[in-house]
């Protein structure tokens, strides 16, 4: 019997989240607080209060997202006890802060430079991305090398069938149309603000890669399996360096969940706004348990 948390990436926003705890749990209330201070500027009042617009800017979405669901954790207290974690993207940082391998005040200022070297990255290098349905990932992988002029990879392997491809906006354009002449059901662009996971982001990987450097790195009460491998590790130093990579780097998700499930996986809480990840689960072909985290007021 082996559980996991796992914690969402960009995406599972929606206005008002967090406020319930915000509202009914003082150390909540004292989190997001300490939050507001350390960013410069009132997050919660975009989260509660703000619109859809307001909350779909990198820079507010990734910290918000990691302040729901670390602030989450938290609460949960004692039935906080995870045999193994795991994020999605940006929920990579928050399982960190969550299993104590970083902390909390340097889990947001690292996500709040993810953001903004993401944004800088974006503007300096426009792309995009697409969710490839019913394909097999070595298909995908083989259209996508073969357009050679421009850029694009597979960049989220979500589940079997389902992959993101990421990278220029003429390339995905190509990838999409050769795709769906190799079979996929769909090839869809997404509303993304850029070509995350994929060479464009190098900028930001430079800029990311100081601040991830500069920050102490905790053995974790658990194993996190990372997104650049989807392996278990437990090394602070492996970790750092994962981490470090996975901006410019394939997540590999669906490798994720085999891993776990290989190692004894039971049941799996997601931890934060939604419930995307419990439908990837779902997909992953194991009797699982899985639900949401919420807390008892």
């Amino acid at each position: 019997m082996k559980k996991a948390f796992v914690f969402p990436g960009q995406g599972a926003q929606f206005v008002g989240m967090g406020k319930d705890l915000y509202d009914n749990n003082q150390m909540a209330h004292d989190l997001f607080e300490k939050a507001n201070e350390i960013l410069g500027f009132r997050i919660t009042d975009l989260m509660f209060e703000g619109t859809e617009e307001d909350l779909r800017q990198t820079k507010v979405t990734q910290p918000a997202i990691f302040l729901h669901s670390v602030i989450l954790a938290k609460t949960l207290g004692e039935e906080f006890k995870p045999d193994m974690v795991a994020g999605h993207s940006l929920g990579e940082f928050s399982a960190l802060a969550a299993n104590g391998t970083i902390q909390y005040e340097d889990g947001l200022r690292l996500v709040a430079a993810r953001a903004n070297a993401m944004q800088a990255a974006c503007e300096e290098n426009p792309g995009t991305m697409a969710a490839v349905l019913g394909l097999d990932n070595e298909v995908i992988e083989s259209v996508c090398a073969s357009i050679k002029d421009e850029i694009v990879i597979a960049a989220n392997y979500n589940c079997n069938g389902q992959v993101v491809v990421s990278g220029s906006l003429k390339g995905v354009e190509k990838a999409c149309e050769l795709l769906k002449e190799a079979g996929a059901k769909r090839a869809l662009p997404l509303q993304v603000g850029g070509a995350f996971h994929s060479p464009l982001m190098e900028p930001a990987r430079v800029k990311l890669a100081e601040a991830i450097q500069n920050t102490k790195f905790n053995q974790g009460i658990c194993p996190i399996y990372q997104n650049v491998t989807g392996q278990a590790v437990t090394s602070p130093d492996i970790i750092k360096a994962n981490l470090i990579s996975q901006l410019t780097s394939p997540v590999r998700w669906t490798q994720t969940m085999g891993n776990m499930i290989a190692n004894g996986l039971t049941e799996v809480i997601e931890v934060g706004p939604g419930t995307v990840l419990q439908g990837l689960f779902k997909k992953a072909g194991a009797e699982l348990q899985l639900s949401s985290a919420n807390i008892d007021n």
